[in-house]
């Protein structure tokens, strides 16, 4: 007779409200040892701050936690680490101006005597490094790395510490196909030593793929706990958000009328790093930026927005520029969504209004706050932000909700030229098909998207056209329409068009 497993997590009845929302209202979840256990639901159905509770940053206010048999209660993150609880959060817990070795290393450094070993120390560095796939030195500062390599950092900051259960909140939201097939060996590692890991994901083919179990939570509520191997994307789609597939927005048709030229960058250049010729973008179009990670997109982006000195040869509506500043670019009419929201698009300890409407208050003269309140309403209502009032700090909200807020800047602002990177990235299932409602919403106003995505179904659905960058040039243009995902993805990974 077969002794039952006893669960390495159970987390029961677990209820925690903040002013206004009731984040967590009497979820449950249950993890085997050895198990990839997925974690799914919209954003701000609870999943986040059950993780926070389980690894000790919130303190339930009813409920009930037993790990490995024996019921435990958490004051502090330390006291999750020291019951052996690791978490890799979706917006990284690195130092940036520390190295890499000193970041993985942080507070459990490897000593000789009182001094911390440096060859010891970096020695394993080297070691978690290569076991996640990563290129750069245990030397380099976290602040020099591309967000992709940071968040290998953060994951091989989990594997120097002698953790049970490993918490993943988003890993593969900045990563590329090849570093997410290192991070699944290294998941598959842990779980072979019998290990847990709490994956949480909104990317249902990595679920399929990865998952042993999944908990699907919504409204600060367990909904359900599904068999992996047997549960279809359809059937976790409609327990998360209540619609199925079939419901999500439609493949964008294109503009109707005249194309009427918005943007031309005729040249845009860094030396070694950049080399952009003729892309262009008209009034109502949304022109998406394929490329693997390092490919050039984000500099691209940044450089339109004036984030990055280069030699440029554009025009904006009509206008000729040849330098940009991000001042100047916003002047213009151009906005910029960023990869990084976290420590490029808002400030998290001031207001969601502060945020919202940061872009339109210059403009503003009489009561700018309340103009500005009348400005963000409607774009904040229309994108579903969940909050519990505007003076509410952006830095309480979901992950997905912050993008929301970046996003409704500037639709508060009123913009020509919308840059998007990776503008998905944290969003579950429903949000991403509320974003891109709103961000077709706004090209058919007239509004010029250009957008980067490292999710290819993504641009095909949502594009009217797809050039492909690779090593900082933009190699090749595709219709979405008369163009098959597989060519498009070939050229992607090969650098060739097969027009070469």
């Amino acid at each position: 007779m077969n002794t039952p497993l006893v669960p390495a997590v159970r987390m029961h009845d677990i209820v925690k409200t903040f002013p206004g929302t009731k984040a967590c209202n009497g979820a449950t979840l249950e993890v085997a040892p050895g198990e990839v256990h997925c974690l799914l639901g919209e954003n701000g159905a609870g999943k986040s701050t059950m993780m926070k509770i389980l690894s000790g940053s919130y303190t339930p206010d009813s409920g009930t936690i037993v790990i490995d048999g024996v019921e435990t209660s958490f004051s502090s993150p330390i006291d999750g680490v020291r019951a052996g609880i690791n978490t890799i959060y979706q917006e990284l817990d690195l130092v940036p101006d520390l190295t890499v070795a000193q970041n993985l290393f942080l507070g459990h450094e490897p000593k000789r005597g009182p001094f911390v070993a440096r060859r010891k120390r970096d020695r394993l560095a080297q070691a978690a490094i290569e076991r996640v796939g990563g290129s750069f030195a245990p030397s380099d500062v976290v602040a020099n790395l591309s967000v992709a390599d940071q968040q290998l950092t953060a994951i091989a900051k989990a594997l120097t510490t002698d953790a049970r259960v490993v918490i993943m909140d988003e890993p593969s939201a900045a990563l590329t196909d090849h570093d997410l097939a290192a991070v699944f060996r290294v998941i598959r590692e842990l779980t072979s030593a019998g290990k847990s890991v709490i994956y949480i994901s909104h990317r249902l083919d990595e679920v399929k793929e990865i998952g042993d179990r999944a908990t699907v939570m919504r409204d600060g509520a367990t909904v359900g706990v599904f068999d992996i191997a047997s549960v279809t994307k359809d059937e976790l789609v409609e327990a998360m958000i209540g619609r199925g597939l079939q419901a999500l927005p439609p493949r964008r048709s294109g503009p109707d009328g005249a194309r009427t030229e918005l943007l031309k960058v005729r040249r845009a250049t860094i030396p070694g790093v950049l080399d952009v010729s003729d892309i262009s973008v008209g009034r109502g179009e949304i022109v998406g930026l394929a490329g693997l990670g390092g490919a050039g997109r984000s500099t691209l982006l940044a450089t339109l927005f004036g984030d990055r000195t280069a030699t440029l040869d554009l025009t904006l509506n009509g206008v000729r520029l040849d330098r940009l500043t991000p001042r100047g670019a916003v002047a213009a009419g151009i906005g910029l969504v960023p990869e990084d929201r976290k420590s490029q698009g808002l400030f998290l300890e001031q207001s969601i209004l502060r945020n919202a409407g940061i872009a339109a208050l210059r403009p503003l003269r009489v009561n700018p706050m309340k103009a500005a309140e009348q400005l963000c309403m409607p774009a904040l209502r229309r994108l579903g932000v969940k909050f519990a009032g505007l003076d509410q700090p952006v830095g309480q909200l979901s992950g997905g909700n912050q993008q929301k807020v970046v996003l409704a800047k500037w639709m508060a602002r009123g913009i020509d030229l919308l840059l998007l990177d990776e503008p998905t990235r944290g969003l579950d299932i429903g949000a991403k098909g509320d974003l891109f409602e709103q961000v077709q919403a706004l090209a058919d106003s007239g509004v010029g998207v250009l957008m980067a995505s490292s999710e290819l179904s993504e641009l095909t659905e949502n594009c009217d056209l797809i050039w492909v960058m690779h090593e900082g040039r933009n190699i090749a243009a595709f219709d979405p329409r008369t163009t098959s995902a597989t060519d498009i993805a070939r050229c992607v990974v090969t650098g060739r068009h097969d027009n070469d």
